[in-house]
């Protein structure tokens, strides 16, 4: 009862913040019980103040939540990638979250260095500017040198986040689990699991281990990509605490005048940022989800340079094959395909109607099919695609939702370096590629050879303990017939023997196609 009243309470002044920018609208779009949303309205009826009309309702919110702080602002941006519950238009919105806080002293910054590092800033840098150079909810960055001379860019986690996200978490759940006890609705959307995902998320952005693995994961998927790269992490610097990349001298993506006057050609390095983007989703499944004019400079090579892996996207083959059909059905027109392909990955129930659906999908499809391609959004049409989620009970697709949210932002920033840039001519080369690496007849041999493969390395533990079981029940009291068991016994073995030849034989020859095949 009183942890209940304190989540109340806590509610109630999260419902305050947002009545003083006029954006209690999320109460109605989650279907928040009539009473529970009627009270929180009237109690904070005389917070509102007086809000410019014209301000559309998803920035209200997002300037609420940047008011209630570093929960609320990565809560924003998780909502961002989930349209089907905060709705398109605020979903956008909240894209543009600014996610900046004041610095916090550079006198604190260097305690958390020296008690994570186990040696006082000093000895670790040659050179440490107390002033931070960017600071977000989570962490602030701060510019330094190794002793070495390698100049680096030193991100910190905030004094006492931790505590903070967990006080807001834990009124996040209740308010999750009181929705699914009481608004039937809403099950669908799976507001506990949505909680849970969040937390996960959050935790990962805590261990700053984490954010350096992900970036090293990226710089080796990305290697040797022309005209892309990823800064190297500095291990012996990076701790759960702290994260030491190399510095990156280079001229903001946003800033448009000084890329021109470094004659940076902003063509090709739309069609850069399009190609390492697909290569990230289709070929390596493991993604940057958080591309924005912040996290994107340019160096003095001209390289398109990536920072800030906080927020990643994996995708695992099965999706990526589904995925991969969903885009090649719309381009064809083959909704039927499209339709089977959603039942065969499970996103629809199979007590759903194909064809109702299949119907479905050709209202989204038809009214693009005499467009020009360069103006077909991958982003816009994966969106619509969600729309009718609801219709027929598909269950929501985390990773689809985030991988749309970022197909949106890329599209954004490739077409705000080249506003004539044609998705479809420049992602051919990739994604056509990946189809018939992934969904050709060479690459279901492959994948049926290795799951044999690898089921033949998994036969001696199965035969231990089929022994084992066997042991244990003769231990138990079933003994056979001295007779009955010896003729079991040669049964077995000339069956174990055949059996054995044979996958021996099928071995050979799936290693053989693999050899051809690579």
């Amino acid at each position: 009862m009183f942890a209940a009243a304190g989540h109340f309470l806590r509610l109630f002044k999260i419902a305050r913040t947002l009545a003083r920018h006029d954006a209690l609208f999320p109460l109605d779009l989650l279907a928040v019980p009539k009473a529970l949303a009627t009270a929180l309205k009237l109690l904070t009826v005389f917070n509102r103040r007086h809000v410019n009309a014209a301000i559309p309702p998803g920035e209200r919110l997002a300037h609420a939540l940047e008011e209630l702080g570093p929960t609320f602002i990565k809560l924003g941006q998780a909502l961002a990638t989930r349209p089907d519950i905060a709705g398109d238009d605020v979903a956008e919105a909240l894209t543009r979250l600014q996610d900046r806080l004041p610095p916090f002293p550079g006198a604190e910054a260097r305690a958390i260095i020296a008690a994570e590092l186990g040696q006082p800033v000093d000895a670790l840098f040659s050179a440490f500017d107390d002033n931070a150079v960017a600071a977000a909810s989570i962490a602030q960055v701060h510019k330094a040198v190794t002793t070495d001379g390698v100049q680096v860019a030193v991100k910190v986690l905030r004094p006492g986040v931790r505590e903070a996200f967990g006080r807001d978490l834990s009124t996040f759940f209740w308010f999750a689990r009181l929705m699914e006890r009481r608004v039937p609705d809403t099950r669908r959307l799976r507001p506990v699991e949505v909680a849970q995902t969040f937390a996960e998320t959050v935790a990962l952005e805590m261990d700053l281990r984490y954010e350096a693995a992900a970036a090293s994961e990226l710089r080796e998927n990305m290697e040797g990509e022309p005209g892309f790269r990823v800064p190297r992490v500095m291990w012996p610097t990076t701790s759960e605490r702290v994260l030491t990349t190399e510095w990156i001298d280079g001229i903001p993506l946003g800033d448009r005048d000084a890329l021109a006057a470094a004659g940076i050609d902003m063509n090709a390095l739309a069609a850069v940022l399009v190609r390492v983007f697909l290569l990230q989703v289709m070929r390596d499944g493991f993604f940057h989800a958080d591309l924005h004019q912040g996290n994107l400079f340019v160096d003095t090579q001209g390289n398109l340079v990536a920072v800030d892996f906080g927020i990643m996207g994996r995708l695992d083959r099965k999706s990526r094959r589904y995925l991969a059909e969903i885009l090649r059905g719309f381009h064809t027109g083959n909704y039927r395909r499209i339709a089977e392909v959603h039942f065969e990955a499970g996103y629809v129930p199979r007590t759903k109607n194909i064809n109702s659906f299949a119907q479905a999908l050709r209202a989204i499809g038809e009214p693009i099919a005499g467009r020009r391609v360069r103006d077909i959004s991958f982003g816009r049409l994966l969106a619509q695609l969600f729309q009718i989620t609801a219709t027929f009970e598909m269950r929501t697709q985390p990773q689809l939702l985030l991988l749309q949210k970022t197909m949106v932002m890329a599209e954004g920033l490739a077409m705000y370096m080249d506003p004539e840039i044609n998705m479809w001519e420049v992602s051919p080369p990739v994604v056509q590629g990946w189809l018939a690496d992934n969904m050709g007849p060479d690459a279901y041999i492959r994948e049926t050879a290795e799951a044999t493969l690898s089921l033949l390395r998994y036969l001696p533990l199965i035969a231990d303990e089929l022994e084992k079981r066997a042991a244990v029940l003769t231990a138990e009291g079933i003994v056979l017939h001295p007779e009955t068991a010896r003729l079991i016994g040669e049964s077995q073995s000339r069956h174990l023997r055949s059996q054995g030849a044979a996958l021996w034989v099928i071995a050979a020859l799936l290693a053989v196609l693999i050899i051809i095949l690579n």
